[in-house]
């Protein structure tokens, strides 16, 4: 299994990263994937409380936040037998409507593709090490406790 995780500190566009990968892809390995899931998150541009967003910062350990993303992606790919996974994820300053994330899974068949990818989607939003604070365009800010809705 082909595993990539990638932690940017500034933009990332998403559908070139996801194309390189591809390539990549079919270059390097026996097994072609016969099937893709991929996701692209990006940031909302209204905060928690409904107030406009002027930026949403995101912390992490350096070491401790690409290990968790690691043991989490391979948990998630072991489970349903894919062959490659790629994660991208910003940390630092991100603005309304950038990109936040990239998640994709090539697999033998659309399944186990799309069901690890909501899977491990799911498992990076509760269960990876980020620290969250919203900015809002009046200049203040709040450390975010708990994490979006499905």
């Amino acid at each position: 299994m082909q595993l990539r995780i990638d932690l940017h500190s500034t933009g990332f566009e998403p559908l070139v990263v996801l194309t390189r990968w591809q390539d990549e892809q079919q270059h390097r390995s026996n097994v072609q994937s016969a099937a893709e899931a991929f996701f692209i998150g990006r940031v909302r541009g209204v905060a928690a409380d409904g107030r406009e967003l002027e930026a949403l910062e995101l912390e992490h350990y350096p070491g401790m936040t690409e290990l968790q993303l690691e043991r989490l992606a391979l948990d998630c790919c072991n489970r349903h037998g894919v062959i490659s996974c790629l994660v991208q994820h910003r940390i630092g300053r991100v603005l309304p409507g950038e990109a936040i994330v990239l998640v994709a899974i090539g697999a033998d068949r659309r399944g186990p593709a799309q069901r690890c990818c909501q899977e491990l989607l799911e498992a990076l939003k509760h269960h990876a090490p980020f620290w969250k604070r919203e900015w809002r365009a009046d200049g203040s800010s709040e450390w975010l406790s708990g994490n979006t809705p499905l």
